[in-house]
């Protein structure tokens, strides 16, 4: 056996904590671990040894993207078998989560990372997200919910924190497709703001709003949040912006809000999260979300705490991701002959690692997702329980 040889077989010895099959590049087979292999992984060619040991999650996922690995079974629980060794030497949360280098995201930087992932295509995001074409995490009151209504219940869930009353004012930081501001105008009355970097998604919303008529409660603009001026608001939500931030501009994020908010004003922000240290995936943020941080709970408590927020809600939907990606990535691979049309090999193979991998670290609990709800100095109006939040009221968002 040659030296490279003998390190894969020691490398799959201590990577997986369920039995697997592994197929070499020259042919052999050999089974790793007691009972039966839950799944197949086939080398077509060795990956260098150096790349391995100095960034495992990036030589794996440019392995797999360029077909030096296939999987038969499923991508997610080879993922989570991955991090479920605990005495792998990779099953550090290090192998999810590796302390950001700092990324300048001034405003310039931010747009252009934005466009990196989001205008690739409002046809390409249509094949695979439900009709509200909302791209973050759901909200499952049962199993037997559908994407769509998940979705629904979700920006329900959110606009009834909120409190919202008619007249207010809303400001929503990083809109995506719109449709929690378009809810909140149509179910509360209220005037909602939305903002975006994201040229398509821009247009999108812009769209909508002249659809169904709602171009005197609800606008949408092409601005980085740091760009709004001389305009303040009764609520400041943001659903799955913060990530895109970074490390360096999270203070400035928070600076910002807070003059964004009126005096009283409420603030909710909807993040994934990490508990250690925050940071990233190398592989994830060279090809998925460059510029990307995942902030650690404690980051984002210290920071409202010097800001004077004032914390009055906080609540986890980490396996509500869990699922949402695995909607995702099911819808994903049943529109695999339109997304062929559009898109290559190598780009379908990473957004598979992409989708399943997150699955698996939200369903290891490698990465959280939490919802933070903060008050701009006291607000002693606000309800004393959380019984508002969950009101007998029918579920209309779309």
């Amino acid at each position: 056996m040659n030296i490279e040889k003998a390190f894969y077989q020691k490398l799959m010895e201590d990577l997986f904590a369920d039995p697997c099959e592994v197929k070499f590049w020259d042919g052999e087979v050999v089974n790793y671990g007691a009972g039966e292999a839950r799944f197949q992984i086939n080398f077509n060619e060795p990956i260098d040894k150096k790349d391995i040991l100095s960034d495992f999650s990036t030589a794996f996922g440019e392995g797999y993207m360029h077909k030096k690995i296939d999987i038969e079974g499923s991508v997610q629980k080879v993922i989570e078998s991955i991090y479920n060794r605990q005495d792998s030497v990779f099953h550090q949360k290090s192998t999810y989560l590796r302390l950001a280098k700092i990324i300048s995201n001034n405003i310039h930087k931010s747009k252009e990372n934005i466009q990196f992932h989001y205008d690739i295509g409002n046809d390409f995001y249509n094949l695979w997200l439900d009709e509200t074409m909302t791209y973050s995490c759901a909200y499952f009151k049962s199993p037997d919910d559908s994407l769509a209504q998940a979705q629904c219940n979700k920006v329900d869930h959110i606009l009834r924190k909120l409190n919202l009353q008619p007249g207010q004012s809303l400001l929503d930081i990083g809109c995506g497709w719109g449709e929690l501001i378009l809810s909140a105008a149509k179910n509360y009355q209220v005037k909602a703001l939305g903002i975006t970097l994201s040229s398509e998604q821009h247009t999108h919303v812009f769209n909508r709003i002249q659809e169904e008529g709602l171009q005197d409660l609800v606008d949408v603009k092409l601005v980085d949040y740091r760009e709004l001026r001389d305009r303040t608001f009764d609520r400041v939500v943001s659903v799955g912006m913060i990530e895109h931030v970074g490390k360096e501009y999270l203070k400035e994020y928070f600076t910002t809000v807070k003059s964004l908010l009126n005096e009283g004003g409420v603030s909710l922000l909807h993040c994934i999260t990490g508990y250690n240290e925050g940071g990233t995936n190398s592989w994830i943020n060279k090809y998925i979300f460059p510029g990307g941080y995942i902030p650690a709970i404690q980051e984002l408590v210290k920071l409202m705490a010097v800001n004077s927020f004032y914390i009055i809600d906080v609540e986890s939907l980490r396996e509500h991701y869990t699922r949402t990606l695995e909607h995702w990535s099911h819808n994903f691979e049943e529109a695999l002959p339109l997304i062929r049309k559009m898109k290559n090999e190598t780009f379908i193979r990473m957004w598979r690692l992409y989708l399943n991998a997150c699955a698996a670290s939200f369903h290891c609990g490698n990465i959280d997702i939490h919802q933070f709800m903060f008050t701009k100095g006291t607000n002693n109006n606000w309800p004393m329980t959380r019984e508002f939040m969950y009101c007998d009221l029918e579920n209309t968002c779309h």
